[in-house]
């Protein structure tokens, strides 16, 4: 499996990039995961179905499962933070391509997302001047990156590029199973 990660400042456009990798992945044949993190609380469940009943009378895990979907629910009994590598450990290790979205700060090749300043608003920083993990740049403008850049830029709007780039280099990008 390879894994690359997506970063950059809420609304920047990182679900956005990846919601327009994954067809272009799956068309030339890869599976892809994801794996996003969660700043606030969150549910998938409803209230009044089964599985959130099962949840609610105290399960620490359920699983529901048909012919086309599998989802599993856990709850912490105390607060835990995760790691990346927690979460890419419970993928189906079937898969060709985890895409990262968010952990900022992961040990994890990422592809910054970052925007040009809008609507009189100053740019912001760019975390790529500084985290070695980051590996390329999507951005709306090149020509207004913050600070010069070797790594490889790439249009925000073009997810063919990019997809074409991470299959080309995709064996820099293994993920290491016992890498946590």
């Amino acid at each position: 499996m390879k894994a690359i990660g997506f970063s950059g400042y809420s609304g920047a456009g990182k679900t956005t990039l990846v919601e327009r990798l994954i067809p272009v992945l799956r068309r030339r044949g890869r599976r892809v995961s994801v794996v996003k993190h969660a700043h606030h609380k969150f549910d998938v469940d409803r209230p009044g179905k089964d599985t959130y009943r099962h949840r609610e009378a105290g399960a620490f895990e359920v699983v529901v499962a048909s012919d086309k979907r599998l989802a599993l629910m856990r709850e912490f009994e105390q607060p835990t933070q995760l790691s990346v590598h927690d979460l890419i450990a419970e993928l189906d290790a079937r898969i060709d391509w985890v895409f990262v979205e968010g952990f900022r700060h992961a040990d994890l090749p990422k592809i910054e997302v970052w925007r040009a300043a809008q609507d009189g608003e100053p740019a912001r920083t760019a975390h790529y001047i500084d985290d070695r993990f980051i590996v390329g740049i999507a951005t709306d403008d090149a020509t207004r990156l913050p600070a010069p850049t070797p790594l490889p830029v790439f249009d925000l709007n073009d997810a063919e590029a990019l997809a074409r780039w991470l299959i080309d280099s995709g064996d820099r990008f293994e993920y290491n199973q016992h890498h946590a």
